[in-house]
């Protein structure tokens, strides 16, 4: 699918459509691994349905298999400033954070969410 766009596809193709094409479009092209693309789709929906996580989340993702890490970050930040209860929006952070060589700083985000998850060190 990156092809396609690569090729000189305009980018208005990844905007065409109500809220409920995109969101589809983008999750095919981020199960196609296209996590940059999948990341072009979702920015707009994210904007567009700010207190909506599921596309928010989506978009975090995409930009960390994207190595977009500063996006990520700032994406998961924002996220967890919204929903601080949000496990796995810890857990990326954490490791996005790790991914970044920043592992003293992540350690608490993972331990959280750990914790979220019932999974207690012995």
């Amino acid at each position: 699918m990156e092809a396609i766009y690569a090729m000189g596809e305009p980018a208005a193709y990844l905007e065409q459509g109500t809220p409920a094409e995109r969101w589809d479009r983008a999750g095919l092209f981020f199960d196609a691994k296209e996590y940059a693309t999948a990341a072009r789709v979702l920015e707009p929906l994210a904007e567009e349905a700010p207190e909506q996580l599921a596309p928010r989340l989506l978009l975090a993702r995409a930009y960390y298999h994207s190595a977009q890490l500063s996006r990520a970050e700032r994406e998961l930040r924002s996220i967890l400033e919204r929903w601080p209860v949000e496990d796995y929006a810890q857990l990326m952070l954490g490791r996005t954070l790790e991914r970044q060589g920043r592992a003293a700083e992540a350690r608490p985000y993972l331990r959280i969410a750990a914790a979220m998850a019932g999974d207690f060190p012995e």
